[in-house]
């Protein structure tokens, strides 16, 4: 299983599946199954979605699953401290 983190991507830009599906080829249906985790996509389709949120690919897609924003945040403030 590949671990994404398009549906944070998606709602912090306000972004619909449909627009997201229309600016890389794909059927919205796809973006659905994608952040679900009930498909993982072709290198190339992972490299659409990645330059489309201008964004390295590996800040998208993981294989392991992606440690939550807060934890992130709050390591980062102890280290500021």
């Amino acid at each position: 299983m590949l671990h994404n983190r398009i549906a944070v991507l998606r709602a912090e830009r306000k972004l619909s599946r449909q627009a997201l599906a229309t600016a890389v080829g794909v059927n919205p249906q796809t973006i659905g199954f994608l952040e679900r985790g009930d498909y993982t996509p072709s290198l190339e389709l992972a490299f659409k979605i990645s330059r489309h949120f201008k964004l390295p690919v590996e800040t998208v897609f993981s294989p392991d699953p992606f440690r939550p924003l807060s934890e992130q945040l709050y390591e980062l403030q102890k280290r500021g401290a």
